[in-house]
């Protein structure tokens, strides 16, 4: 991994953003890591860099992705609050253009649609099940895709099934038309947003991705 990287995570604490924080520092990236409250949390670390914020913040977005080279979300929706993935990515990229930071990885369900998709019957299975039981959010996160498809920044947003919370790390299936399995591990995932750090084979899509 290049040395000069330094990525602003956002998410850090939720299922799949502590095991990509773990295969950062496992990497030696340094990591700027935005929390509401950080002073709440137990994290001592060299290459860590705590920045207090709320994501739906623009200035608190600004203090985090200073200094960085890219940004990577698993960014979650809290409880019983207006959804906040379109928000989130649209003041990230607005803060990317104004600090010159061109990579941005984000992830997001299997329930977005692109117009490259050719979902099979599980993944549309699992798109309807969602728009029926959590119709805003899932809403907000197709949001989210347009919103990056129609900037010009280097984004890639990851579309995932189940989260497994797991160190096992088995092989990393993608696809641009369908998801290819029915569970990714989050140590899997990690290790795989850290590998588009510095690879240019998804810039601008949003490659379905599971393990075998």
């Amino acid at each position: 991994m290049q040395s000069n990287i330094k990525v602003a995570v956002i998410g850090g604490t939720g299922k799949a953003g502590k095991y990509l924080v773990k295969q950062l520092l496992a990497q030696n990236i340094p990591v700027k890591f935005l929390h509401r409250n950080p002073e709440r949390l137990q994290i001592h670390h060299p290459l860590i860099q705590l920045v207090k914020g709320d994501a739906r913040d623009y200035d608190a977005l600004l203090n985090l992705i200073a200094g960085c080279s890219a940004v990577i979300s698993t960014v979650g929706q809290p409880s019983g609050e207006l959804p906040v993935f379109s928000d989130v990515s649209t003041k990230v990229l607005k803060a990317m253009v104004e600090l010159d930071v061109p990579r941005y990885i984000s992830a997001t369900g299997l329930n977005v649609d692109t117009p490259f998709d050719n979902k099979g019957p599980k993944a549309k299975f699992g798109t309807e099940w969602m728009y029926q039981n959590y119709p805003k959010t899932t809403a907000d996160k197709q949001v989210e895709y347009e919103v990056l498809a129609a900037s010009g920044a280097d984004w890639t947003l990851v579309r995932l099934p189940m989260i497994q919370q797991t160190d096992d790390m088995p092989e990393v299936v993608t696809s641009l038309q369908d998801c290819p399995g029915d569970f990714i591990s989050a140590s899997s995932l990690g290790a795989w947003m850290i590998m588009q750090l510095t690879s240019d084979e998804f810039v601008r899509q949003a490659p379905f991705i599971a393990n075998r």
